[in-house]
């Protein structure tokens, strides 16, 4: 029997318990009405078969009572029709209980059909508020949800994915995904995809990374990237979830604001302890040193010459100056970090990373950064923190060049050299490099800005050097500036020697 959940109540329910019936009623009168039309052709051996479409009706709309209604007028009709000569047949008797049987069976088969469409019409309903309930949630989460198929194609755009990428999901939908990368992802993602359905090999499937994604009008931006997948049947698919980290600026540029006042504060202290202890420190060999070069002054005046006494004076006074010297080396290398702690790491993740890092806080200034990287300019010998802080350094100085440009076209590239060296450039299309600047750009204090210090650069130069490489700069063809610095490369037949 239905629950009480299901069975409708009140007035409602008793509208539906008598059209129920008069649905089952009205059938079987059709039925007869049937049999008297066609009555000059019609055998008495089919009178019970005629009914069955009542049945069916009745079963179909009400469950076993309509079906029960209609198969009792039905026999009243059949027996009717005969003229109730069947009474004492045998043979009309069996027809009617068969009949009977029929009814029977078809009102609970009805019954139970009944109840199976109000549970699934049940189950269709939660379904569907589930499903409701679940897009309302992918509205408004702040991360973007992108499905993709085993070929790239979008099957599904987030509503917050259109706020990120500029793009509607009619638009998206059927399209391939890497409309959404700048290049280089843009051209190798399909083969990527291809190659872990091949070898089952995860790049960035089950593991969160941060990459660069295009915008609709051409702009790029900084995002963490994690992707799962998922099968439906024999078909596989790809879900991804965008956080766009740039719009987190406001708060990380102030949080890097605070940091840069308080990485400053500190320079201008360590500064002023180096500074005190150097006057401190060459104060005595310098004063010493200088009154022994006065000594000697007045020795060489004197007659006759004491000799062997000026010569002791200029001794000890070349002393007291490599004291001097000394001090100054001591402090040089107090201040100095060493050796750099340099691994084998891959130059594109290296490279993207910190582009990713130095594009935040760039999203109003429409900059557009891609990469130009050569598949065999991959490993390199390096210290990736460091190399990682000259990058961002570089990218950074490039984006401030094209504040006032018409064009911003930031490019992150690198090559491989003959000598075993890999060079990798940023280039932008800024105001340029002067002719005077450009001679004292890696020295100390050098700025070119409004508000800097000047040892960006200087650092940057200590830095590439201290792994084997130069830095240099150079004008670009299409305008701005291109800086270049080169570091040790290693090959990958080199790796599988080792191994």
């Amino acid at each position: 029997m239905p629950s009480a959940q299901i069975l409708p109540t009140g007035a409602s329910a008793r509208s539906g318990w008598l059209a129920r019936y008069a649905i089952a009623i009205a059938a079987t009168v059709a039925c007869a009405g049937l049999r008297l039309v066609f009555d000059p052709y019609y055998h008495d051996d089919l009178v019970f078969l005629l009914f069955v479409p009542a049945l069916l009706a009745s079963a179909a709309v009400g469950g076993l009572g309509p079906t029960l209604l209609a198969g009792a007028i039905s026999t009243l009709f059949s027996m009717a029709f005969s003229g109730f000569r069947g009474l004492d047949d045998p043979e009309m008797l069996v027809r009617a209980a068969l009949f009977a049987v029929l009814t029977v069976t078809i009102g609970l088969i009805g019954s139970r059909m009944l109840r199976n469409a109000e549970a699934l019409k049940h189950i269709v309903a939660d379904l569907q508020a589930r499903e409701a309930h679940l897009e309302s949630i992918l509205e408004t989460i702040p991360d973007a949800m992108i499905v993709i198929d085993e070929r790239g194609v979008v099957r599904s755009f987030s509503t917050a994915a259109e706020r990120q990428f500029g793009w509607t999901a009619a638009e998206m939908v059927g399209r391939n995904v890497d409309h959404l990368m700048p290049e280089p992802y843009r051209a190798h993602h399909d083969s990527y995809l291809l190659r872990y359905l091949a070898t089952g090999e995860r790049r960035i499937i089950g593991i969160g990374r941060v990459v660069v994604g295009e915008r609709k009008d051409g702009t790029t931006f900084p995002m963490e990237l994690s992707v799962g997948e998922m099968r439906s049947g024999d078909q596989r698919f790809f879900t991804g979830f965008v956080r766009d980290l740039s719009e987190r600026q406001q708060t990380e540029r102030r949080l890097q604001d605070l940091q840069g006042e308080l990485v400053h504060v500190g320079r201008l202290t360590a500064l002023g302890e180096m500074a005190s202890a150097l006057a401190h420190e060459l104060n005595q060999p310098l004063t010493a040193a200088a009154n022994f070069m006065k000594g000697s002054l007045v020795l060489l005046k004197r007659q006759p010459l004491d000799e062997a006494r000026l010569a002791d004076m200029i001794s000890q006074g070349a002393d007291q100056a490599l004291r001097a010297g000394q001090i100054i080396r001591r402090l040089r290398d107090f201040v100095s970090k060493g050796e750099a702690d340099r691994r084998i790491e891959s130059l594109p993740t290296l490279l993207e990373e910190a582009g990713a890092l130095a594009m935040v806080g760039a999203k109003e200034r429409n900059v557009r950064l891609r990469y130009a990287l050569e598949p065999s300019a991959d490993l390199v010998l390096a210290d990736k923190v460091q190399i990682q802080q000259v990058a961002l350094n570089l990218i950074r100085n490039g984006i401030e060049a094209m504040e006032d440009s018409s064009q911003k076209d930031l490019v992150v590239g690198a090559r491989t050299l003959p000598d075993d060296m890999v060079e990798i450039w940023v280039s932008d299309t800024g105001h340029g490099i002067t002719t005077e600047a450009a001679g004292r750009l890696f020295q100390p204090f050098m700025t070119t800005k409004t508000q800097g210090m000047g040892i960006g650069l200087s650092i940057s130069r200590t830095i590439i050097e201290a792994h084997g490489g130069r830095i240099w700069a150079e004008p670009n063809p299409q305008g701005g500036a291109t800086f270049r610095f080169t570091l040790p490369g290693v090959r990958a037949e080199e790796l599988t020697e080792d191994e």
